[in-house]
């Protein structure tokens, strides 16, 4: 991703399905207007999720995601399919792809599967017969492949083009219906506010820059006619002072939220980075019972520590050494097991507790998966601040400025 680019997390996600050789794939090229993504006549030519980002007007920066054919064979093939329905859980839009010349019972019951799982997520879906133009005289396709009557379906032919511009449409209508997420800082910065951001410099601080969820709240501090004050963790007291008044509320990475804590008064509105972005990617309340359950930990328990991202882990790695040092502080004989990016255990059962990252690269439609298939599963979940403000004795005021 280049500094300039829309992160994927807030990109409106878009995944193709269906049976191969479709033409899922150049679907996407011609809604990409280039020919990025491999195509051919061979079935199965996509065995692997394919991301490519655009812009598309009005919604703006969207991700489409080709995926393999839902009737792969063989052992490796199943795999494939399993990997294109874990697609589905990240995505904002599904269309279902369908070819207007192979017409049967298999296809027909592939699609109610596939809706049936799309229902399940609340995911909305456009199904699309592609290479309409192969077949002479009217056609109901609802009829041809039993589809309910309150999914639309959109006739195209990828290959001439025909009915590009109806399914570019019918996406941007889906869009417009999409519930747009919570603000990072809505409700906790007010146009006129002064934020004092604490973003420590540390070996595990990306060398020239800041990390994408710092920079991505200083955007959201700034579009609200605010100002941010953005200062290292041994500056707190000089950047109050040299202020000449209290800021309106102070953010932190929360690794320094207990000296940041000690450094400032004790009615001064905190709370971290990590925070805010579990409450915009997912569900507030449920995380907080989550760190709550640090308490209830016995001997012997497994815990998930869980990242969106896979970047190169550091000698102080706060996924890896920084929380399991302070959860060991509550409960030493604990054990822990890591997954990053978008690698989540279906089986969630041997664990006590799960703590989750910020999901800065996630968008929010994977992690409302997660926080539901724990939530089902009824395993604890909790983030990354919380856990770390519950383990220094400040997680009620870290969580106060959100009014919960």
């Amino acid at each position: 991703m280049g500094l300039n680019d829309t992160p994927s997390g807030n990109r409106y996600t878009i995944g193709l399905f269906g049976p191969r050789n479709v033409g899922k794939s150049s679907l996407v090229n011609k809604l990409l207007g280039q020919d990025l993504v491999l195509t051919s006549n061979v079935a199965g030519t996509t065995t692997d999720p394919v991301s490519k980002s655009m812009e598309l007007l009005p919604i703006g920066p969207v991700l489409f995601v080709d995926t393999a054919g839902l009737d792969d064979e063989g052992e490796l093939g199943l795999k494939r399919v399993d990997k294109s329905y874990e697609t589905l859980r990240k995505c904002d839009l599904a269309l279902f792809v369908l070819d207007a010349s192979r017409q049967g019972v298999e296809f027909s019951e592939m699609a109610e599967q596939f809706l049936r799982e799309s229902r399940k997520r609340n995911m909305p879906t456009i199904v699309v017969v592609n290479k309409c133009e192969s077949i002479e005289g009217p056609v109901s396709y609802r009829e041809c492949f039993d589809i309910p009557a309150d999914v639309p379906i959109v006739c195209t032919d990828a290959l001439s083009g025909s009915g590009i511009e109806d399914l570019r449409q019918a996406i941007i209508k889906c869009a417009k219906q999409d519930d747009s997420p919570i603000g990072l800082t809505d409700g906790i910065v007010n146009k006129g506010d002064v934020v004092l951001l604490v973003t420590p410099i540390d070996s595990a601080a990306p060398k020239g820059r800041l990390i994408l969820p710092q920079q991505q709240v200083i955007r959201d501090i700034l579009d609200k006619g605010a100002m941010a004050l953005v200062v290292k963790e041994t500056e707190v007291k000089a950047a109050i002072t040299a202020l000449g008044k209290a800021p309106d509320i102070v953010i932190t990475d929360s690794q320094a939220f207990k000296s940041v804590a000690n450094d400032i008064p004790p009615d001064m509105p905190l709370t971290s980075f990590s925070i805010i972005f579990a409450r915009q990617k997912g569900d507030l309340a449920q995380q907080l019972q989550g760190a709550r359950a640090l308490d209830t930990l016995e001997a012997g328990d497994r815990i998930l520590i869980s990242e969106g991202c896979t970047h190169h882990r550091q000698c102080n790695d706060i996924g890896t050494v920084k929380i399991p040092k302070l959860v060991r502080m509550i409960q030493p004989d604990v054990e822990f097991d890591w997954t990053s990016g978008g690698e989540y255990p279906r089986d969630l059962s041997g664990y006590k507790l799960i703590i989750h990252c910020g999901a800065c690269m996630l968008n929010r439609r994977e992690m409302q998966y997660r926080l539901g298939e724990a939530d089902t599963q009824g395993i604890p979940i909790a983030n990354y601040g919380m856990v770390i403000a519950y383990c220094n004795g400040i997680l009620e005021r870290a969580i106060c400025p959100f009014g919960i």
